[in-house]
């Protein structure tokens, strides 16, 4: 029975599943995104987030607590001064997944896992005003109020009529 088991044992062993959870974690710390399994990603999730937020108080126990999980100097030290900078004012909410489909062999769900400050694309620069319907139709009958008539411009001749 399964009785309070309530994570993902991704059926490997428990050595085998910290290890991989760990080079994971290097690797998105490292790369900011990587391809997975949504499994894999979900418990990736819950294990690099926590370290995050850990790395948002720069002491010498903050550090190496997250050594000890991570085993890698190279990755703490990113975490802890590129990351930990982006992520500051964040109250949690560290990573982001986007399922992208399936695998060829297997036909495994696939996603991909990132960072969720380090993707310029999907990047919010300016929140966009809450409006309620009544609000929005207000300011929509505003808008066309005030808006001036465009007058149509006569239309420039083409190459092709200079021509002949």
């Amino acid at each position: 029975m399964r009785h309070n088991r309530k994570f993902n044992h991704l059926g490997r062993t428990a050595s085998h599943r910290k290890a991989m959870l760990a080079n994971m974690t290097i690797s998105l710390i490292m790369h900011k995104r990587i391809t997975t399994t949504v499994a894999k990603a979900k418990a990736l999730k819950k294990y690099a987030e926590p370290l995050i937020t850990k790395s948002k108080q720069d002491t010498t126990n903050s550090r190496r607590v997250v050594f000890s999980y991570l085993q890698d100097k190279n990755a703490v030290t990113e975490l802890f001064s590129v990351v930990a900078e982006k992520v500051g004012d964040r109250p949690g909410g560290y990573t982001r997944i986007i399922k992208t489909g399936f695998r060829q062999g297997d036909n495994a769900p696939m996603c991909f896992i990132e960072l969720v400050d380090f993707d310029e694309n999907m990047a919010k620069t300016a929140k966009k005003a809450k409006r309620t319907r009544r609000s929005s139709k207000k300011a929509a009958a505003e808008a066309s109020a005030e808006a001036p008539a465009v007058e149509e411009a006569p239309a420039a001749e083409t190459p092709a009529e200079t021509a002949e």
